[in-house]
């Protein structure tokens, strides 16, 4: 059972991550890399010369009739290590982990599955993605992640010790400058006074703040790479809301929502914290079946909701949400969806 590990651009980008992560969930699984070590070059020439000769190596060594598991996107690769594995006999399996046509950036939805569901078997996000999948006539396996992990030799401990207070420490990671999160900066407008919001990522723009830095409920923390944050974060709830929107999830990003596993989710759930999500989001019955967390409507309603949070409801949600830290750190949910995947094709 083989994969083929690649370049991942930058430390910082959470799908990198997310990659790296489910590589360890195949190592662990029994997989072998057959390309060269993992690396994150930031040089965009040399890391494609780097993938386009560690994939050929890989399909080379690749032995007749095994196994291969891909991710997906892999950008202009993934044709050519289909087509030379479907050569050799071997079954493919793959994970998904965007969806291009449901991010609004391509409007071939046939083409996209085509090439995703070249594979014996596929691993996607939630329920809601399985569903969309079967929907548009996929006839191979579709294996539900649940939640994506985020791996971590060391615990993080800093949000441990549990207080009560009057106001909680919201936390949102992501990067600034485009629609994406452009609601941060109408946060004041709220008047919140049971929270306040912990910024962490590249790209704020300090000028876009409605009130005087001093008086904000924004607060900015800085921008660290993907294994350092997790030890860098401090508060009480993760935050997953996404659009130009405090009122609703907007726009498409906020259409995306409805389909896709936030790997900040598994970010905040890795830091100790319980989860205040988007009420529509394909997550949130995973958050709320689970007692990990919140769901609403509207950023507005957040602050009602969380001054009637009582200290005995907040503790419980902190419980558990540290039984599923320790699963995301060990990567087993990737390993699970691998091994229901396999199983899906009698391997």
């Amino acid at each position: 059972m083989y994969y083929i590990s690649k370049n991942y651009k930058s430390v910082f980008n959470a799908s990198g991550k997310a990659k790296t992560d489910f590589e360890y969930a195949l190592d662990v699984s029994g997989f072998k890399n057959l390309g060269f070590k993992q690396s994150t070059i930031p040089n965009s020439a040399i890391g494609a010369i780097k993938n386009f000769l560690g994939i050929t190596m890989a399909l080379i060594r690749l032995p007749f009739k095994s196994v291969l598991f891909t991710q997906y996107p892999v950008n202009k690769y993934r044709k050519y290590i289909v087509f030379i594995a479907s050569l050799k006999g071997c079954k493919v399996f793959t994970v998904v982990h965007d969806v291009s046509f449901l991010r609004k950036r391509t409007k071939d939805k046939a083409a996209e599955l085509r090439n995703i569901c070249r594979s014996d078997a596929v691993v996607v996000h939630n329920p809601t993605m399985v569903k969309w999948f079967l929907d548009a006539g996929v006839e191979i396996p579709v294996i539900n992640l649940e939640l994506f992990d985020y791996v971590s030799e060391k615990r993080p401990s800093q949000n441990d010790i549990i207080e009560e207070k009057k106001q909680y420490n919201l936390v949102y990671a992501g990067g600034y400058g485009g629609v994406k999160n452009k609601y941060v900066y109408d946060i004041d407008k709220l008047g919140a006074r049971n929270f306040k919001l912990k910024l962490y990522g590249r790209g704020f723009e300090e000028e876009k703040r409605l009130v005087a830095k001093e008086k904000s409920s924004v607060l900015y923390e800085g921008a660290f790479p993907a294994d350092e944050i997790p030890f860098k974060i401090t508060g009480d709830f993760g935050l997953v809301w996404d659009g130009e929107s405090a009122e609703t999830c907007s726009g498409q990003y906020g259409e995306y929502l409805k389909f896709n596993n936030p790997h900040k989710t598994s970010l905040y759930i890795l830091c100790g914290l319980p989860i205040v999500i988007w009420k529509e989001a394909a997550l949130a019955p995973f958050i709320l079946n689970n007692n990990l967390g919140i769901a609403i409507s509207s950023l507005k309603e957040l602050d009602g909701i969380l001054e009637k949070l009582t200290f005995e409801d907040y503790k419980i949600m902190k419980k558990n949400v540290l039984v599923f830290q320790k699963k995301v750190m060990l990567a087993k949910f990737g390993q699970a969806a691998i091994s229901e995947a396999l199983k899906s094709t009698s391997i």
